[in-house]
């Protein structure tokens, strides 16, 4: 599992979500309408691949530990690199949870979508719906909060899209939701890990949840040209 943790979009498109995938040799991507994430194990071949891929996107990242990938100033531009980490549990810290927490349906892929766009807009399609299990919470009959499931291999699954609206933070539904997901992933026999830009306030709620920081995880943001 360590091996896979260090290239984790790469490997979860070797395995559990290879379905998703478009290769461009050494170079791999989702399919743009599922998740606009790609990897490498190759840098010499990520300038070929990434001005494919924008024939069929405007902007998508390639995600790597510590590797820098080579692009085509000619064909895209680099918006920004985003300085990330990557968690991993060591040991659910068992959170009580008080709120009903429902499992979403593709009755709720326009709420989600609609929710992950006014809070972290930039990387969600509504059809990364498909990744994995999704939850929420109601509140005033709207959903207000979600956590899901995102990138997956046969050893791991990664916790995402842990969004709360504006109007509803400061009630602890980002922490119940993630530790009800953690669990969820846990029936399955496979660790829960996450990811987020460093200094990220949130770490400390992942932390308190038996999350701890295993290694850098940067995400380069490109848009076509």
């Amino acid at each position: 599992m360590e091996e896979k943790l260090k290239n984790p979009v790469w490997d979860s498109l070797c395995e559990t979500h290879r379905s998703f995938s478009l290769s461009y040799e050494d170079v791999k991507f989702y399919n743009p309408e599922i998740c606009p994430f790609g990897a490498f194990t190759d840098t010499t071949k990520t300038a070929k691949a990434l001005n494919e891929y924008a024939k069929l996107t405007d902007s998508f990242f390639l995600v790597s530990e510590n590797e820098t990938p080579i692009f085509d100033e000619n064909f895209v531009v680099l918006d920004q690199k985003i300085e990330g980490c990557q968690m991993v549990l060591e040991k659910l810290v068992e959170y009580p949870i008080t709120e009903e927490i429902i499992s979403l349906t593709n009755d709720h892929i326009e709420e989600i979508h609609n929710l992950i766009w006014l809070v972290m807009p930039g990387y969600y399609q509504k059809r990364t719906f498909e990744m994995g299990n999704y939850f929420g919470i109601f509140k005033d009959k709207k959903l207000v909060a979600i956590a899901g499931q995102r990138m997956q291999t046969d050893d791991w699954i990664e916790i995402s899209a842990i969004v709360t609206h504006p109007d509803y933070t400061r009630k602890g539904y980002a922490k119940q939701l993630t530790a009800h997901v953690t669990k969820e992933v846990l029936k399955e026999n496979k660790h829960p890990i996450l990811h987020t830009t460093k200094g990220n306030t949130a770490i400390g709620l992942y932390e308190s949840l038996g999350f701890k920081l295993t290694r850098d995880m940067n995400w380069w943001y490109f848009h076509k040209k």
